[in-house]
């Protein structure tokens, strides 16, 4: 019996145990969660704003310490930090543009500068000398004196006048540097994010007409689900799909290619491949890019899935560039 008594007394411990273990790795990542969101990198103010918001929403969900909040928490946490990062990086990109433009403009003010200075500084040269001139002869009289003078005077402010341009010009030098300096960090911080931006139709045509009557392969990419998600669960999700299926597909195709974006649901890219490696490349895709992918939806993670149907062109020699497009329209159409 007190065996039997100690041995209760013993679960009772670890139970007691295991329980402030637990309650303890709650209350740590419940922190973790809340400190992402504290120290989110202040790039747009309603990006950040909007990301803490929903950081701080999770983590007073985690509290309760519902199972199954729990569990699916990790995949909303990683949405959330993907959707900011995104966001995060058009805002980089276009901080980038602002300053490249601004740094046009500023370049285009330097060169009519430097254009029209030496215009008007010969023509006042000019001007003053023939004041000179007529100030030294006697047709002058007594007023060649005061005429010489005014000439000596306007002489002195152009010389100040220059200075001050050259003042000015040095300014705009040494701004349009700091623009190009901060331009050059913006596209290094955005190069990773750029390598998916895929291109459009025309785009891809004309690369298609530029590549052809060389061999290389087309690889089609037809998909089930990306209308399907915006409608179910709007447009923002909608977009969030679409450009988290571009990252993956333009990470699983080989360098050098060419990746676009056909129609609503219809993807090609062009690969330098054999017809047997263009296969493989595309089962590859399909059985990789296929599936759930997480995304958000007013801060919370939903997964909208995506089917692929890929077909493979080989183009050869002989195939010109309006048999290849005519192929991938029929390609395409067959799945309407």
């Amino acid at each position: 019996m007190g065996n039997g008594i100690i041995s209760i007394q013993a679960s009772l411990t670890e139970l007691e145990r295991s329980q402030k273990v637990r309650e303890a790795l709650l209350s740590n990542y419940n922190h973790a969660v809340r400190d992402v969101g504290h120290y989110a990198i202040e790039l747009d103010p309603q990006a950040t704003s909007e990301f803490r918001s929903h950081v701080a929403a999770l983590a007073d969900e985690i509290a309760t310490a519902r199972m199954e909040v729990v569990m699916d928490s990790p995949g909303t946490l990683r949405a959330l930090l993907r959707d900011f990062r995104d966001k995060g990086t058009r805002y980089i990109v276009d901080m980038r543009d602002e300053l490249a433009g601004t740094a046009r403009a500023l370049e285009e003010i330097l060169e009519s500068l430097s254009q029209t200075d030496g215009d008007h500084e010969t023509r006042l040269r000019a001007s003053l000398s023939r004041l000179r001139e007529i100030s030294a002869s006697p047709v002058a009289g007594p007023l060649g004196t005061a005429v010489a003078s005014a000439a000596d005077t306007i002489e002195d402010s152009i010389e100040q006048m220059k200075k001050q341009h050259q003042l000015t010009v040095s300014q705009f030098m040494t701004e349009i540097r700091v623009l190009h300096r901060r331009i050059d960090s913006l596209e290094t911080a955005a190069t990773v994010d750029n390598l998916t931006r895929l291109a459009n139709r025309a785009e891809m045509t004309e690369r298609i007409r530029a590549s052809a009557p060389s061999a290389f392969c087309v690889v089609l990419i037809g998909l089930r689900g990306l209308l399907r998600a915006e409608v179910q669960f709007g447009k923002e999700v909608g977009e969030q799909l679409a450009a988290a299926f571009a990252k993956r597909l333009a990470n699983s195709v080989p360098t050098p290619s060419a990746t676009g974006r056909w129609g609503a649901e219809e993807f090609i890219t062009i690969v330098s491949l054999k017809k047997s490696e263009a296969l493989a490349l595309g089962k590859r895709i399909s059985e990789n890019l296929s599936g759930s992918y997480a995304c958000l939806k007013m801060g919370k993670s939903v997964r909208p899935t995506l089917q692929l149907t890929v077909g493979i062109i080989d183009a050869g020699p002989g195939d010109s560039a309006d048999r290849i497009l005519q192929r991938i329209d029929l390609f395409f159409g067959a799945r309407s």
